[in-house]
């Protein structure tokens, strides 16, 4: 009996030593549960910077590699909006004239030239233009309407400001040239010069004299004589004050009275009554 009850308190000694060690890995596991509840708050800031990152590939590949291979003409498209932004002189040969303008080539793509901008001025018949080469600006590129757009009126409107804008600085303050009186305004008058340039006379500078209108002195097509008072922001201001003066006495200086003596001078009264009729 009693290793029986030796027995049974050996048992029940070991039972509840048993369940401290069953229970043991149940307090450890919360603190292990614990540890994924931080991830997702670091892991946000992480995504946010891999998200942008792709926006950023994704764009560049879209303008680049990935939209060529979608596409085969999209590099082709892509050049010519580089010549767009670039202003790249295009020259191209007329092939055949359609509704509206003419149809060209570049780079083997159908590119239309609308009538108003062939040249720079009005042209009456396009079919004389037929087999010509221009030099052109591409003026739109739309590679989802397949649309390309030239225009030479604008290439040539830009080497005439160029010119212009050459010629202008060839002209100095206090520069005297001549011109030619082009048209009558209230407040002036603009004279063409040399080098298909003109410059404006203020009505203030058109005579010494207060003057309500430039027609009161001057007339279309008159020949004048101005002075140069500015050339700013590629406009040339003029006077024709201070030159009426100076013209004037050239005028009289060239005006001289010649006096020739035939005999001699005397201031005696017999000569003073010389040839006196009573």
């Amino acid at each position: 009996m009693s290793e029986e009850l030796r027995n049974e308190e050996v048992q029940t000694t070991e039972t509840p030593l048993s369940q401290e060690t069953q229970e043991t890995p149940a307090a450890v596991d919360p603190a292990a549960s614990m540890e994924p509840q931080a991830a997702p708050a670091e892991s946000m800031a992480d995504y946010a910077a891999e998200l942008e990152e792709s926006y950023k590939a994704f764009d560049e590949r879209s303008s680049q590699t990935y939209v060529s291979e979608e596409n085969p003409d999209a590099e082709k498209w892509q050049e010519f909006r580089q010549m767009m932004a670039d202003k790249t002189v295009v020259k191209v040969k007329i092939k055949e004239i359609v509704k509206g303008g003419a149809i060209a080539y570049v780079n083997d793509t159908q590119a239309f030239i609308p009538a108003s901008q062939i040249a720079l001025e009005y042209v009456e018949k396009l079919e004389d233009w037929v087999g010509k080469y221009i030099e052109t600006y591409v003026i739109t590129a739309d590679p989802e309407k397949k649309r390309l757009v030239l225009s030479a009126r604008e290439y040539l409107k830009a080497r005439r400001d160029e010119e212009r804008q050459k010629k202008i600085a060839s002209y100095k303050a206090g520069d005297i040239v001549e011109g030619t009186v082009d048209s009558l305004k209230d407040y002036g008058a603009f004279v063409n010069l040399e080098g298909g340039v003109s410059g404006l006379i203020h009505v203030s500078q058109i005579s010494s004299q207060r003057i309500k209108h430039p027609g009161v002195v001057l007339k279309e097509g008159q020949q004048v004589k101005v002075k140069i008072r500015s050339v700013e922001n590629g406009k040339i201001s003029l006077t024709m004050k201070g030159l009426e003066a100076k013209e004037e006495e050239e005028s009289q200086g060239s005006s001289h009275f010649e006096y020739r003596s035939s005999g001699e001078v005397s201031t005696g009264l017999g000569a003073l009554l010389k040839g006196l009729k009573l």
